[in-house]
């Protein structure tokens, strides 16, 4: 049952945060290696600190790809915006100790003349969508990504040369029967150049938040908490230890909805983390856009080397119009089976499109030419709807 009336909230990290940058490095890793073989395998963990970026996992992929793997990594934390005293993209040391796939786990995962290919490890992949906003994502997560994304566009624009690349975002929204009807507090913290207060920060991003957020949500019964340490100047990689996969649930729904655990950013798509997750989340999103639910959850459970799922769960969360009972059996085949192999090609995800999943959400962006964010059309929609 739907509760009348609630407080919900969800935080983004920006492009800068930490966390974020050694996603960044390990998804330029897996598209470097998916360019040069589309079939690479790819298990990168990347730690940033103060000017040290360490790279360490395993790969199977074409041996020069090492090679050029600094050059990337640097051109990332560059375009990221990092030129600090602490941490600087040309400064930086940067070691990388990639190392061979292990060949138990190949042989559990590759596809032979008697077994199909296998799922990359156990798990429960979740997927989710709400029809709470257009990107059919939960309001607070979109807001969220959004303050952060206008703020480093006006930053890369030389628009607010005030602004460093570190930054966090936090919005609670008041609930009225399932809706978002009002901003209950924003909370963001940004990194920022010497000689700014709180205040100056706040009359800084004030409008970029307004811009976001659905009028009339902010009232003067709004809490703001901007910069309320008094203090961000000391940020990034210099201020706090980043590793990849620490923001999951950034990266996917703001917990409105499960996790399964797994994090996505290193991972190569045959990694059913990954890659089950983006299919769980098309599923669902197709539901939602056909009409069929206002909110729709979905699981799909995997024994490593094992290609068939063990299971496949849709919860409508009280707002079905369908019995989910159907969808279970129906959602599966229109994706080849929800294997692993049929995953990859139905989403196409044999492709270098990983870096830029990595900041403002794997989930609730716009599909792009080069095949980036597939698992974000509603192409199955309308199939969908004439079936009900």
């Amino acid at each position: 049952m739907i509760r009348p009336s609630y407080l919900f909230t969800s935080e983004s990290v920006s492009e800068g945060h930490p966390d974020k940058v050694a996603d960044r490095i390990s998804d330029e890793v897996v598209d470097a290696f998916l360019a040069a073989d589309p079939q690479a395998r790819v298990a990168c963990e990347t730690m940033v600190t103060t000017n040290r970026i360490i790279l360490a996992g395993e790969v199977r992929g074409p041996a020069g790809v090492v090679e050029g793997l600094e050059e990337k990594v640097r051109a990332a934390v560059k375009a990221i915006g990092y030129e600090q005293a602490g941490f600087h993209w040309k400064n930086a040391s940067f070691e990388c100790h990639l190392h061979g796939q292990s060949a138990d786990i190949a042989v559990g995962v590759d596809a032979t003349s008697n077994k199909d290919e296998g799922a990359g490890d156990q798990g429960i992949m979740f997927g989710y969508a709400t029809n709470e906003t257009p990107e059919l994502m939960p309001a607070t997560l979109q807001y969220s990504h959004n303050i952060l994304k206008d703020l480093a566009a006006a930053r890369h624009a030389g628009e607010r040369p005030e602004l460093e690349p570190d930054a966090k975002s936090q919005v609670t929204l008041h609930y009225e029967n399932g809706k978002p009807v009002g901003a209950a507090s924003i909370v963001l913290s940004t990194q920022h150049r010497e000689g700014l207060s709180p205040a100056d920060i706040y009359d800084l991003v004030r409008p970029y938040i307004l811009k976001v957020l659905p009028e009339g949500f902010v009232t003067e019964q709004t809490h703001w908490h901007v910069n309320p340490t008094g203090i961000f100047v000391i940020g990034g990689p210099d201020g706090d230890c980043g590793l990849t996969g620490r923001k999951i649930i950034v990266d996917t729904y703001g917990g409105a909805a499960p996790h399964g655990g797994g994090a996505f950013s290193g991972k190569d798509p045959t990694k059913v983390d990954r890659s089950a997750a983006y299919a769980c989340r098309y599923l669902a999103k197709n539901v939602v856009a056909a009409g069929l639910a206002d909110r729709c959850t979905i699981q799909i459970g995997y024994a490593i080397g094992v290609s068939q799922p063990l299971s496949f769960y849709v919860d409508l969360n009280d707002t079905g119009r369908v019995d989910p009972a159907k969808l279970e059996e129906i959602l599966p085949q229109m994706i080849g089976g929800a294997t692993p192999r049929a995953i990859r090609e139905h989403l196409k995800l044999n492709r270098p499109i990983y870096a830029r999943t990595t900041a403002y959400g794997h989930f609730g962006r716009e599909p792009d030419a080069e095949g980036g964010f597939s698992w974000e059309v509603t192409d199955l929609a309308d199939e969908l709807r004439a079936m009900f």
